[in-house]
């Protein structure tokens, strides 16, 4: 008698078959939900690998194999079907980045969040057709060698919050446009060729605005910049005119550099009560008298190399390393300076080329080895021999009649001349 399988049952080869297209369905939706990447950025990817290669002992394009799936190439991250994220070079300390140029065929990758550039030798300019990528937030191309102007497109990056194109050979002024973004935060311009004015910035949450070593000019308005800042380096440029205004306004600072410019006028007492960590006024054309009003606590003030005039303010005392030198200050060393630097509470205190008078210091008190002093070329009578150091210039004393001419000066309240011997004694 032949036997019966559970098998050859129809109700059981009905279940069978039912389970078989249940499979099928789930694979075709697992297949479906590993998107193949958009074909235009498949197609902008491809000329953006054509027009940059790895300099030699990088081999970031090796996971470029277009044969494979783009998402999964290194530097770039993908959402879907589209790329968000796109990091050219190996971002590990030493490697030697890329050369060529940037492809305007960036701009064709319309959900880019983020695009930055190693460090490398990528060339040519700027390509405005990285205006048209809408959500990008995110652009960091430093220290390669683009050229050319900032494209004024660059301001319909509404989202955009870093900017950094930092030590490149950019240049041409900035554009007004790039001021309304609304979202800027990091503006990082410096180590460029850039010039023209600085236009007004609207963002309230502009933090960093580093425009440093370029050829930038003429005034910076009062409200040119928003209280936000609290990084501002405008060192190495060619800006005057007064910022008295500007510094009271900006009320969240941590770190100043207005140094190697022409500035003029006043500094408000203001700034130094500001939780800075380092003040660099130096190399301008700044004139008052220095009055803060408590101990003032930034670790670095240089205010070196202008036309301060008046007593060396007590409260600057409490200053780690502290450069007066190169101004027009007059009068006695107050004692508590002395007390720092015996106590090696003061590092650095530059005081030479002044008017300085006097100073209460023991002859046979020795200064640690771990701290700074210098005094020469002042007013005082015998001159106080200290040994300076030697980026301090070589030793000398001032001459007793350009002393005896500053007093007369100070006699008749003519402390802001521009002819006087002061600016004579600038190395």
């Amino acid at each position: 008698m032949a036997k019966c399988s559970i098998f050859d049952s129809p109700q059981l080869g009905c279940r069978n078959n039912f389970v078989a297209f249940c499979v099928v369905v789930v694979q075709s939706l697992m297949l479906s939900s590993m998107a193949i990447m958009d074909p235009v950025d498949f197609l902008a990817l491809q000329s953006i690998r054509n027009s940059l290669t790895d300099l030699p002992g990088s081999d970031f394009f090796s996971s470029w194999d277009f044969t494979a799936e783009p998402c999964d190439f290194a530097g770039v991250l993908c959402d879907g079907d589209k790329v968000v994220a796109l990091n050219l070079g190996d971002p590990r300390a030493g490697s030697p980045g890329l050369s060529g140029r940037l492809h305007p065929a960036l701009g064709q990758l319309s959900s880019l969040v983020e695009f930055s550039l190693v460090p490398g030798r990528v060339m040519g300019s700027l390509p405005s057709t990285l205006s048209d990528c809408n959500n990008l937030r995110f652009l960091a191309l430093s220290r390669n060698f683009l050229s050319g102007a900032i494209p004024p497109s660059f301001g319909r990056l509404r989202s955009l919050q870093t900017l950094d194109l930092s030590y490149n050979v950019l240049t041409g002024e900035i554009p007004a446009s790039i001021g309304t973004i609304p979202t800027l935060t990091n503006l990082i311009l410096c180590h460029n060729r850039l010039s023209g004015a600085v236009p007004v910035f609207t963002s309230q949450t502009l933090s960093r605005f580093s425009l440093n070593h370029n050829r930038l000019n003429g005034t910076i308005s009062p409200y040119s910049l928003p209280p936000s800042i609290q990084y501002l380096s405008l060192s190495w440029n060619r800006f005057s005119g007064q910022v008295d205004a500007l510094l009271s306004r900006l009320d969240q600072l941590n770190y100043v550099d207005l140094s190697m410019n022409l500035f003029t006028g006043l500094i408000p007492a203001k700034i130094f009560t500001l939780p800075i960590s380092s003040l660099q006024l130096q190399r301008n054309a700044f004139s008052c008298q220095i009055l803060p009003e408590n101990q003032v606590a930034i670790s670095t003030v240089d205010l070196s190399y202008n036309r301060f005039y008046g007593q060396i303010s007590p409260m600057f005392s409490s200053v780690p390393n502290l450069y007066l030198n190169n101004n027009k200050f007059s009068g006695r060393v107050p004692a508590n300076f002395v007390q720092g630097l015996l106590a090696s509470s003061i590092q650095i205190l530059y005081l030479q080329h002044n008017y300085l008078t006097g100073i209460e210091i023991n002859p046979t008190a020795e200064i640690p080895t771990s701290s700074s002093l210098c005094l020469q070329y002042n007013c005082m009578v015998p001159p106080v021999q200290n040994s300076c150091p030697n980026k301090a210039g070589k030793q000398k004393t001032r001459p007793t009649t350009q002393c005896v001419e500053w007093q007369k000066k100070l006699t008749l309240g003519i402390l802001n001349s521009d002819d006087d011997a002061a600016d004579s004694d600038h190395p």
